[in-house]
């Protein structure tokens, strides 16, 4: 069995009932996102300075640390990692939209919106009569993502 298909077998096995199911749907990405808008929000003049870019708006911490989890997500599966690169697009796009908005400032969105959704994520498992994947394996923090992605796949008929 590829290490893959290991990692979401695992993952799915707290992860059975709907309610959970549904409120993952919504507080994984969530989470992701908010993550993506935190890294986003660190000052980067240290990281541009070092590659002597100075106006260079994605280059940033969250666009160095989503580099690193796509290509983990390339050593997993190529397809998997090819269903989250738009995602992480989007997010990257959406945190530089946020951000030059400034108003309220990307880091207290961010930080709204990861907390909440940790509250969701606690409450799944709550109902679901299970502890969260990530406190036995601290990956599974990244396999919640692929796993919903690899519902897309199954419903498009498309191999993971």
């Amino acid at each position: 069995m590829r290490k893959i298909d290991e990692l979401l077998t695992e993952y799915g096995q707290s992860h059975q009932n709907k309610d959970n199911k549904l409120i993952h749907w919504i507080c994984v990405p969530l989470i992701f996102f908010s993550i993506v808008g935190l890294f986003w929000s660190i000052p980067n003049t240290s990281l541009t300075n070092l590659f002597g870019l100075e106006h260079a708006p994605f280059i940033n911490w969250a666009t160095l640390i989503l580099l690193l989890v796509l290509i983990y997500y390339l050593r997993l599966s190529f397809t998997l990692f090819m269903g989250m690169l738009p995602v992480v697009i989007i997010f990257v796009l959406l945190a530089y939209a946020l951000d030059a908005l400034s108003s309220p400032p990307l880091w207290l969105i961010s930080l709204a919106i990861f907390f909440l959704a940790w509250i969701g994520q606690f409450y799944g498992h709550k109902i679901e009569g299970k502890k969260p994947s990530f406190l036995k394996d601290i990956q599974f923090l990244l396999i919640g993502p692929a796993w919903l992605m690899h519902f897309i796949f199954k419903k498009l008929n498309i191999p993971y």
